[in-house]
């Protein structure tokens, strides 16, 4: 595959990696992060590694593996996975449509599962809002990032685009990789997973064959991945609620202060589920309808495999209860659940200002646990 067109938004290739991890071995919090990663290892192991990675592969699995393993063991209480020997029925490579609940953790969890199964890890699309740091883009791109502009006119947008589909179909047509990409820009605030119409339009931009043809090519494999303590939940809220009366204006450092927030925050239980691929008698169905009614119908295929995927924890069924005054769910925890709970989101609200609106931040905050229930409920009463 020739990436000369793509230059600007394609992964480092190896060469490119080494010298750009070479620069980030420098970097002053190098030590302190081989302290976390490496606790048993001088602090010089992780800039002694990053001075001499020869390739991505090696950057993967000398350097990215045992963080992700760290995140996972300071972080997350239990984590699985299912669905993964679905991959084994695509011909080829895959492109992942996942569910967006946070920004880092999202694609790195897919990564280790991966990983481990001793399968070829994926590129990911990630947004340039995230390279504002030089570092942080030495460190993404090469760990297989491919570069999302945002921020620019409908005319540099509409190219942009162009490029950026051109590059994900070639991707995956020519076998040299599968590509993870969220089903919407910027993470779900509110709990609702749903797929955005545009972005299937934006694959269909690069298809040089009929409807059917081009979506089939792409081997589109939803994900759907599930944390019991929903990463950035008080963040989350606190936008949502800021949104309703202005515009939500972020603040410099403010992505960089959620991929923390997200790796340091305790999440209990995860669980990432790969679903069905989409079929071709599902495209087809989709092909006869009109122009923006065929993207609506994929929209709804992706969404309902996420949907069906999505694992309900306890807090999900407390959530629900709670943000519409009933018992419904309570056979699936207890009392000293459902305090536990409650106590949970008090100590998140005192991290937001004192003058937001408490009620309407614990209406949001109970909604964004309790919304994956309600959409599980919707999604079974359509089936009936």
């Amino acid at each position: 595959m020739d990436l000369t067109e793509f230059e600007d938004i394609a992964p480092y290739n190896d060469e490119e990696a080494a010298a750009a991890l070479a620069r980030v071995a420098n970097h002053p919090n190098v030590p302190w992060i081989s302290k976390f990663i490496f606790s048993n290892q001088p602090e010089t192991y992780l800039r002694d590694i990053l001075r001499n990675i020869h390739s991505v592969d090696e950057f993967q699995t000398l350097v990215m593996s045992h963080a992700i393993e760290w995140v996972l063991k300071t972080s997350v209480h239990n984590f699985s996975y299912d669905g993964l020997a679905k991959l084994q029925q695509i011909n080829g490579r895959y492109l992942a449509m996942s569910n967006h609940r946070d920004i880092i953790l999202d694609p790195a969890f897919t990564q280790i599962i991966l990983y481990w199964n001793k399968m070829p890890l994926t590129q990911i699309a990630v947004g340039d809002n995230l390279l504002k740091s030089r570092t942080i883009e030495y460190l993404i791109r090469s760990n297989r990032m491919i570069k999302v502009i945002r921020g620019i006119s409908a005319r540099e947008l509409y190219l942009s685009s162009q490029l950026l589909s051109k590059y994900i179909r070639e991707t995956i047509t020519s076998g040299a990789g599968s590509v993870w990409i969220a089903q919407r820009q910027g993470r779900t605030k509110d709990g609702i997973d749903i797929t955005e119409q545009g972005l299937l339009k934006m694959f269909d931009m690069s298809g040089t064959k009929d409807f059917v043809s081009n979506f089939m090519e792409l081997n589109i494999v939803p994900l759907s991945i599930s944390y019991e303590y929903e990463p950035c939940d008080v963040l989350k809220a606190r936008e949502v609620l800021i949104s309703r009366t202005q515009k939500y204006v972020k603040t410099e450092n403010e992505d960089l202060q959620s991929i923390m927030v997200g790796i340091k925050q305790p999440k209990g239980n995860v669980h990432l589920n790969f679903g069905d691929p989409l079929n071709e008698d599902e495209i087809r169905e989709a092909s006869v309808c009109d122009k923006n009614d065929r993207y609506q119908k994929i929209r709804h295929a992706v969404d309902r495999r996420v949907i069906c995927g999505y694992k309900l924890w306890k807090t999900n069924y407390m959530g629900y209860d709670l943000a519409n005054g009933t018992t419904k769910y309570a056979d699936h925890y207890g009392p000293e659940d459902l305090e536990a709970f409650k106590a949970y989101m008090e100590n998140q609200l005192t991290y937001t200002e004192p003058q937001l609106d408490r009620d309407a931040l614990r209406d949001i905050f109970l909604r964004i646990y309790g919304n994956p229930v309600q959409m599980k409920e919707q999604f079974e009463a359509e089936q009936n």
